[in-house]
């Protein structure tokens, strides 16, 4: 079974940075997307960025361009957001998700995503 675990939430101030890391187990990802998602109370669950397994392809959201970086290790079978010049509107709860895909389209909907970590929370203090 496949299993996403997160890490690397925490509290910052605005302007700083942190660096999430997600886990997969029972999987070693090859044909996927694997993306970053985050939820602020009373909004709906956006995306963030994600990336395409094979090629690197990355996309991300308009709002965090040129701000966050998603990355793979592959040896690792990890996946990592290093987020910068963070804003309080960054705040939220960010889950990694993984989308078993063979499309080179990195996918952005979150209905596409079949496995999701349990989350880990984002705040960023102004």
């Amino acid at each position: 079974q496949v299993q996403l675990v997160e890490s690397g939430g925490g509290l910052v101030q605005a302007g700083g940075s942190l660096r999430l890391s997600c886990t997969a187990s029972g999987r070693t990802l090859s044909m996927d997307h694997m993306g970053w998602f985050r939820q602020a109370p009373g909004k709906e669950r956006e995306f963030v960025a994600a990336i395409d397994w094979n090629s690197g392809t990355t996309s991300y959201a308009d709002s965090v361009r040129g701000r966050f970086t998603i990355s793979r290790d592959n040896a690792k079978n990890t996946v990592s957001l290093q987020m910068n010049s963070l804003k309080p509107e960054d705040t939220g709860v960010y889950y990694c998700a993984l989308n078993p895909s063979r499309s080179s389209h990195v996918a952005r909907a979150p209905v596409l995503y079949n496995y999701w970590g349990q989350g880990t929370q984002v705040t960023v203090s102004s």
